[in-house]
């Protein structure tokens, strides 16, 4: 909806995803500790500027983040206990889009998705508990995109 140069939203994202971190557990050195995002979403409400075709926003809302923990021996990798959870979250964000072409225009966007911390037992493959471990996320992103819009103002013909 645009009122003036105002321009208000509402966007639902939903992405697959794989990033991934590791690192050595401090308390136990022969372990390796991995966390890994397969999945995320984001409903979010935008506000931003016009001017010509180039609109600035910024954004702001819920987020949802499907993660899977394991932990690893160091060396050889062998699994020794995982989790799989969803964690709820918000997300904050801005971003910039050019029209360069009628229907046409490309965009760059960050996002902050911050999903706090909490404490997860990991189970063994034969679901025996193994370790219980606080895990803190947050998620950055950067995006650039193309995007074309369908359709348009219908011009009558005479």
């Amino acid at each position: 909806m645009q009122s003036g140069n105002w321009v208000f939203g509402v966007e639902g994202q939903g992405n697959w995803a794989d990033f991934s971190g590791s690192n050595t557990s401090v308390l136990f050195p022969a372990q390796l500790n991995r966390s890994r995002v397969n999945a995320f979403g984001l409903i979010t409400g935008q506000v931003g500027y016009a001017w010509n075709n180039v609109l600035f926003y910024v954004k702001g809302g819920g987020a949802a983040v499907g993660d899977k923990y394991d932990i690893f021996t160091q060396p050889g990798g062998v699994l020794l206990a995982s989790a799989r959870e969803t964690r709820w979250g918000g997300t904050v964000g801005a971003g910039l889009e050019v029209g360069f072409a009628p229907n046409w225009s490309v965009g760059v966007e960050y996002d902050h998705i911050f999903t706090g911390s909490n404490t997860r037992t990991l189970n063994t493959a034969a679901g025996v508990a193994f370790q219980s471990d606080r895990i803190s996320q947050d998620v950055d992103i950067g995006l650039i995109r193309v995007n074309y819009r369908w359709g348009g103002p219908i011009i009558a013909k005479y």
